[in-house]
Formats: C-alpha cells, structure tokens, sequence
C-alpha cells in the first residue's frame, strides 16, 4: 500500500519532470510526510479544442466519487487495488476516463519485525520524481463547490526470492503502489483511451521493470507521527540496528 509519501520538489521542477503545464496561481505545499486527506499535486490530460493538455492540478487524497453523500467516503479510498477497481462502484468510472499520474519523491513503508516496525524510504536512484498510476474524480459539496479527488492504483509485490530492491521490497508490504515509466504515463493519461480496464493489465506489467531501477534504506521513527514535517525525515537512520 500507500499511505505516506514526500513530495517538497517546487512546482516548476514538478512542470518539467512531468512534461505539464501549471496555472500561474497553483501553489504546492512542501511535504515530507504527505498522509491520506491532504491536498497533493496530480497530472492529469483533458482535451481542449480537440488538443490534448498535460495539466498539473491540486487534488484531495481519497478520492470520493461523485455518486457520494459525504466527503468522508474518500478517507479509506486513498489507496484502490488494481485487481478489482474497473468493478468497484467507487473506481470503476473513474477507471474507464479519469486517470491520473500521482508524483512523489519517495515513499515510506513499514517493515514489521514481532512486534516492531521499521520505517524505510523508498525512492528512485536518481532522486528523480517518481509516478504512480492514479485515479481522480470530482464530487459537489452541499454549498455547490467542486472537490477534485484521488486514489493511488496498487498490486501484490513482488516475489521475496526475486533479487536485488524487488525482493527487498516484497520483505516491506504485500503491496505494492503502481508505478508508470514514461511511454506508460503518456498512454495512461490519455483520456480517449477507453479501455482502463486493459490499461491496468499494463501498468500491472511493467510495473516491477520500473521498480528495480529504485533504493531504499531506513529512516527514523519521528516519521509516524504525522505532524513532523521536515526534510530531516528522508535522512538515512544511522543508528539503526541491523
């Protein structure tokens, strides 16, 4: 799963590495400690005058379809499992012509030991922005204003026995967030592609290449707690006992 991510790179970086475009009022907020129900950035494609347009938007974690009667739906939807979301009523329209790319630095995840739990980063090599293959919705609140909303797409992980970051990261979760290379990104985002359904099996394909090419190492503890929020939380834990 997902549930905890960094994304403190500044917008214009952001615009480069997604290859998008950006309103000149947009305004991200530095995050090293982005939890479920925060606002976080998404890339997102809409056709304009028959163009299609990259686009970077502002979404709440947890996406809420528009069929809701609370916010509140979004609060367990932050993440959507991959073998089921083109069936689920809260994903499966979103599925077939919302898509979304969710960018990140790096993520955390847990590893569990008995009783303890350890808390790693997980990030590319090349400290490069990571993609995640998303979904987004809109949804109308009770005074008329529209919320835009998203869930990030995960899968089973890979093998403990496959070798290097791959089997470390089967050792973190039995989950695994989806990531999107680039060729993938392009066709996942295009809003004419109909069949989600079969875009998933995709992204599901590649999605192991994509993840072998990432690091991790163990970070401190102060990361639970989500309200520490500094770049300190990404540094590696040297005093962690192996």
């Amino acid at each position: 799963m997902c549930g905890r991510y960094v994304m403190a790179k500044a917008i214009g970086d952001l615009v480069a590495e997604a290859e998008a475009e950006a309103d000149d009022n947009l305004q991200l907020r530095h995050s090293w400690n982005v939890a479920p129900t925060t606002d976080v950035p998404i890339v997102l494609e809409r056709l304009i005058d028959d163009q299609l347009h990259r686009q970077i938007h502002v979404a709440r974690w947890g996406l809420v379809p528009g069929w809701a009667k609370e916010l509140s739906v979004g609060v367990r939807a932050f993440n959507a499992r991959s073998e089921t979301a083109a069936s689920k009523p809260t994903f499966r329209a979103a599925v077939k012509k919302r898509r979304a790319a969710v960018p990140m630095q790096g993520y955390y995840e847990w590893k569990k030991e008995g009783s303890k739990k350890r808390p790693f980063f997980v990030h590319r090599e090349d400290d490069k922005l990571m993609f995640f293959a998303g979904l987004y919705e809109w949804w109308k609140d009770e005074n008329g204003d529209w919320i835009l909303s998203t869930s990030i797409l995960t899968m089973e992980s890979p093998s403990a026995e496959e070798p290097g970051v791959l089997g470390e990261l089967a050792e973190l979760h039995d989950r695994l967030p989806i990531p999107l290379d680039h060729q993938m990104m392009t066709r996942w985002l295009n809003p004419e592609e109909q069949d989600g359904e079969g875009l998933i099996e995709e992204v599901r394909a590649q999605a192991y290449d994509v993840a072998s090419t990432w690091t991790m190492y163990e970070v401190d503890s102060a990361v639970g707690n989500v309200r520490n929020n500094s770049a300190e939380l990404i540094e590696e834990h040297t005093n962690a006992l192996f």
